[in-house]
Parts: structure tokens; sequence; C-alpha cells
């Protein structure tokens, strides 16, 4: 059996070895220096200046909005684009949150929102892109047209750590972006997300929206500031107070910990992943049953999984029970269509067409890719691809 995940972190048994001896050893577990230093190198390798780590990549996603919300940088209801081939808990907060979710259809070549699409949509607030298993579209021009015409760009890049466009990671075009590490994304601390964002004001944000609204995570001088403007005269009280709508998205020290061991590995783990996908798509565009990828603008592809789009339904069957017969672990392109879903469908006011959503909905299946492949399994993955 090949896996979509072999384990549960990179370099496994040394990782579990640390651990346990952190956790004999630590005085503390909830969220303290472990964490703090994870956020530090985080923003560090993702080149932004401030990231806050929290319990999940969709508690990222919810934190992100609410914090938004919060600081007037988004509206009540107001309109947010989304990839239509997407995860839930990129849309479930829009709706929790009484913002209006606009599906946007995807290209075939990349399974992302292109500028060409984007320009078709009109009234759109804010659009939260999703970076798709590793690959965008043309999302410089992307940022550049958000930026015209005064839409408020964040994006989900928990499938694309590490991937770059046009000299720039993913995860770096818009005001901030999210971030999983959930134990199969790539890099593992069993559960955790990650907001990464320039912005000081949201930055301050997050802070207060991820621990139940209050100060206790500002710096110093915010606090003070926040303080005075609410007539917060009494200390002894102003660390009960709660200043805006806010959770309990704190993530563990243990978590933090593993993110501190891990985060060595993540140059190893992008080009082990593009190494992987490289392979793959040399074989896969030459077989003319499956709707080929155009990579060629990126400069990294730190691919998550890796997409098949078949021509018709009936190939994609084939092809699915020429894996599983072959004891590979597939699964649909993260959730298919988004709008198809049970949970959008009830909740939505509209009805969308995204007819390329559609086809990698009925046509599409993906199988891992991870930095544990051996060049056997890689090989194995290689003749299945072929006609």
């Amino acid at each position: 059996m090949i896996k979509l995940i072999k384990s549960s972190f990179y370099n496994e048994d040394d990782t579990k070895k640390k651990l346990a001896e952190f956790v004999i050893n630590a005085d503390r577990f909830s969220m303290g220096t472990q964490c703090a230093l994870f956020e530090e190198q985080f923003a560090k390798k993702q080149q932004r200046k401030h990231a806050v780590f929290v319990s999940s990549g969709s508690m990222a996603n919810l934190v992100l909005i609410q914090s938004l919300l919060n600081s007037g940088k988004l509206a009540p209801g107001a309109r947010v684009g989304v990839s239509s081939l997407t995860w839930a808990t990129n849309v479930m907060p829009l709706l929790q949150l009484g913002l209006e979710p606009v599906m946007i259809d995807c290209e075939l070549s990349n399974l992302n929102i292109s500028q060409k699409i984007l320009s078709q949509v009109e009234n759109l607030d804010a659009l939260f892109i999703t970076n798709v298993l590793g690959f965008a579209a043309d999302i410089n021009a992307i940022a550049t047209y958000c930026k015209e015409k005064n839409i408020l760009l964040f994006e989900d890049n928990c499938e694309s750590l590490g991937s770059v466009v046009a000299g720039t990671l993913l995860g770096n075009f818009g005001i901030a972006s999210t971030f999983s590490t959930y134990i199969g994304h790539h890099l593992s601390t069993i559960e955790g997300g990650l907001i990464c964002t320039d912005d000081d004001e949201l930055y301050e944000m997050l802070l207060t929206t991820r621990a139940h609204g209050w100060d206790r995570n500002l710096p110093v001088q915010s606090q003070r500031k926040l303080r005075d403007a609410h007539g917060v005269l009494d200390d002894f009280f102003a660390w009960y107070t709660f200043y805006d709508l806010a959770y309990n998205a704190r993530p563990t020290e243990i978590h933090g910990f593993i993110g501190v061991t891990q985060i060595s590995y993540w140059d190893d783990i992008v080009e082990k992943r593009q190494q992987n996908f490289m392979n793959f798509i040399e074989v896969s565009s030459s077989n003319d049953d499956i709707y080929p990828l155009d990579v060629a603008h990126m400069e990294v592809v730190s691919n998550f999984s890796m997409p098949l789009v078949m021509k018709t339904p009936e190939l994609c069957e084939r092809y699915k029970r020429r894996f599983q017969n072959s004891s590979i672990e597939i699964r649909p392109i993260i959730a298919g269509n988004i709008a198809r879903q049970p949970f959008f469908k009830k909740y939505s006011k509209e009805e969308y067409v995204c007819p390329n959503a559609d086809t990698v909905h009925e046509q599409g299946f993906y199988f891992g890719n991870n930095p544990d492949m051996s060049e056997k399994e890689v090989s194995i993955l290689c003749d299945l691809l072929r006609k």
C-alpha cells in the first residue's frame, strides 16, 4: 500500500525521541515560549513580518476572517470570492460570520482561479483564494487586479507551502494567508495552523481574536492604548476585559515544540515534493487520457498531492480502479466543487455554475506525494500514469 502520508512527521524517529524528552522535562504545556519561537521561525521562512500559531488550519481561516471583520477591513455582508475547488472550512466561516461567499471557477490547467476568470465576476469586496495542491495560476496578475479594483486579497496556502511564482512565495500575495500544520500537510505539528501577515494592525487583532478577545498577548504599549480607549483603569480587571469577538484557538507548547523541530526540514520537504512531482508530470504529460497540467510559470512547485483529471468519467473510473487495485490510496481532489456540498446548498442564497470545477469533481482524483517516498514507490506511480 502506498498511502497518502507515510509518517506523522518528517524524520519521525528522531522527532518522537525529542518530543518524549520535551514532555518529560517541560514545566508548561499551555501556549508559551515554544509556540512563540515557532511563530518567529515560520514568519522568517515564509518571508512575512508576523505569524500567528493557532490550533488548526480551519481555525486559522475562522480567526483571520473574524479579525478582518473586527478591524473593519471587511464589512458585514461583504461579497467574498472563493475558489470553487477548496476545503469546506474556507467557506464555512464566511457563512457563519454573515458574509456572502461567491464561488469562482478554476482553470483545468492548474486547478486555480485565473485573472481571466476572476475578471468575469462582478461586485466583489474581497477574494479568499485557495492555492490548490501546490499550484497557482497567474496569481501575480490577480494581486494587481485586486489592487486596481479595491478587492481585499487573502490566501489559503494550506496546500502550497514553499511554492513560488514570479519570485514570490505563495501566501505572500495578499494582506494575509493561512496555513495548516495538520499531520497530512507539508509541515506537521499533528494539529495546527498559522496566519501570516505584514500588517501590524491586523497582527494585533489576530492575537486578540485567537484568545478570547482579551489583550494579554499584545505588546504593553498596545495594551495601554486599548485600556485607555475603553476606560479600563484597574489592572486587576484588565486581564478579564474582552474587547472584541473572539475564540479560544490557542495551540499548546507540545505543538509548538514539534513545529520548532520540524521547521528545520522545510527545505528538504519542499525539494523532495517538487522532485517527485516533476517525475509524475513528465509521465502524465504524455498520456492524452489526462488533462495536462501547466506549471511552466512556477519556479517552485511544492506539490501537496498529484491530481489527475481525466478526459471522461469513464476514464476516471478506469484509472481509479487501476490505482486501487495496485494498493494506492487515492482521494477526491480536495472536496470537488464545494458548491455541490450539502452545507453550501443549505445555506447559500445563490446557485453557481462552475463547469471546470464540475469536471474535476466528476473526473478527477489524487494520489499522495510525500517526502518519504522511495524511488521504487515513485517508479510504481509513474508506471500507473502511463496510458
